[in-house]
């Protein structure tokens, strides 16, 4: 039987602009169909579902849409509020949930939200069963015997900050640590956990307004990290975006790290140690420098499509542990199964053992550039024969020195062009001029 097609899922979740491709009827509709799914697939009759959100505006209104949606197809709700997203596996874990959502956009701007869904194991639902969820919405609503109810789940945070103590046992004493938080979901757990752990922390970016998150702070914006820790005597800063599950750091010169030398320097350290448990999976994205030192480290690579989804997928065939992207979203199959922004940088950390970030990078980048090309239809571009045509013409110029890489978002209305090359002004020049066909192409 073939798999249903998806066209409201993307590779993390259902995203979009509030009131124009998410409303709270959408938002209704997904949280009917995910517990009607849930009943039919492993015949719950009642199915408890935990739901958490990020700190934008819609959140409230959402949240209240999709909880309305779960309990009128009978099932339980219990809402965990503002925290990131990676406390829905923990939380799920802990509590024996069926379903976990999440209401959140990530890192895209206040005005977008998103629904995520993930399973009682802590990890996203597979494409086969968000096609599955999709298909119902369209279907007519199958009556609940009863609704169920919805209920505050207290303790919630607590029970995230727990699991993150107990996993790290750091000591913290005598770092000092500066961290942005972007405005988002990780505003009050993150100084919290690292002030446990006996760090002194200063913080960024604490006062989430409902419009201000991602809002030229976070992982999307290194500038006020950079700026202050160089400023300062902080040793280090971490910088997650709106909804936790990503983290990128810099060292206490301002300088930046993104996932691919976060990742790099984390499983160089853990394999020198026989610590790192097989090899690491990174995705079509990661740098070519990344493979370089890899290959110096004598550490095994597996390359997955763009998605942390796909990155588990590919742990768990290998049976490995540490895996990742490039934007900073790190998974630690030992810890849990999805990314969790505060986790990589207590990896992070843990991996430094004192040692300063500045004197421990492992891995040296190749010049990269990307460019968003905005479009009508993103699929289109898999029709665009010239398009590709010039990116093998491309590739074979600069085989063995870097790459061309195409590929269509997966939330946004975007196609994505990726140059590699010797020297920035090479990689640059290939991506304009990519980048300019690709709007042809489409329009």
């Amino acid at each position: 039987m073939s798999t249903p097609t998806r066209t409201l899922f993307g590779t993390d979740g259902v995203r979009g602009r509030v009131g124009d491709k998410l409303t709270a009827e959408l938002a209704l509709a997904i949280g009917r169909a995910g517990t009607e799914s849930l009943r039919r697939a492993r015949d719950i009759g009642r199915p408890r579902v935990l739901i958490i959100r990020d700190t934008r505006e819609s959140g409230p209104m959402l949240e209240a849409a999709l909880a309305a949606g779960i309990s009128a197809a009978g099932g339980e709700v219990y809402l965990g509020g503002v925290l990131p997203t990676p406390a829905a596996a923990l939380i799920s874990g802990h509590h024996g949930f069926d379903l976990a959502a999440v209401v959140s956009a990530s890192h895209n701007p206040f005005h977008d939200n998103g629904i995520k869904l993930f399973a009682g194991d802590g990890g996203k639902l597979d494409d086969e069963t968000e096609a599955g969820v999709e298909a119902l919405i369209h279907e007519p609503p199958a009556p609940a015997a009863e609704p169920g109810r919805i209920v505050e789940l207290s303790g919630a945070e607590q029970d995230y900050l727990r699991a993150l103590q107990s996993h790290f046992n750091l000591d913290l004493s005598g770092l000092k640590v500066t961290l942005d938080c972007a405005n988002g979901a990780t505003y009050r757990v993150a100084g919290e956990i690292f002030r446990r752990l006996g760090a002194e922390v200063e913080m960024l970016a604490t006062e989430p307004d409902g419009r201000n998150i991602n809002d030229g702070c976070g992982s999307t914006d290194l500038g006020l990290l950079s700026a202050s820790v160089a400023g300062s005597d902080s040793r280090l800063g971490f910088a997650f975006d709106g909804d936790g599950d990503r983290v990128l750091a810099v060292d206490g010169e301002g300088n930046s790290f993104d996932g691919d030398e976060m990742i790099a320097l984390i499983a160089a350290r853990r394999a020198a140690a026989g610590q790192l448990g097989g090899g690491v999976v990174v995705t079509v994205m990661s740098n070519y420098g990344f493979h370089q030192a890899m290959n110096e480290a004598g550490v095994e690579v597996e390359v997955t499509s763009v998605g942390d989804r796909y990155v588990l997928e590919g742990l768990r065939e290998r049976e490995w542990v540490l895996g990742g992207e490039q934007s900073g979203h790190i998974i630690s199959t030992d810890y849990a199964p999805t990314g969790d922004g505060i986790a990589a940088a207590l990896m992070l950390l843990q991996a430094l053992g004192g040692e300063d970030l500045a004197d421990a990078r492992v891995m040296e980048k190749l010049p990269q550039v990307l460019v968003n090309v905005e479009v009508a239809d993103r699929d289109q571009i898999a029709g665009a024969e010239p398009v590709w045509t010039e990116v093998d013409r491309l590739n074979g110029e600069l085989e063995g020195q870097g790459r061309v890489l195409l590929r269509p978002s997966g939330t946004e209305p975007l196609v994505r062009v990726m140059a590699e090359a010797p020297s920035h002004e090479q990689a640059q020049e290939i991506c304009d001029s990519l980048a300019e066909l690709v709007r042809r192409e489409l329009g």
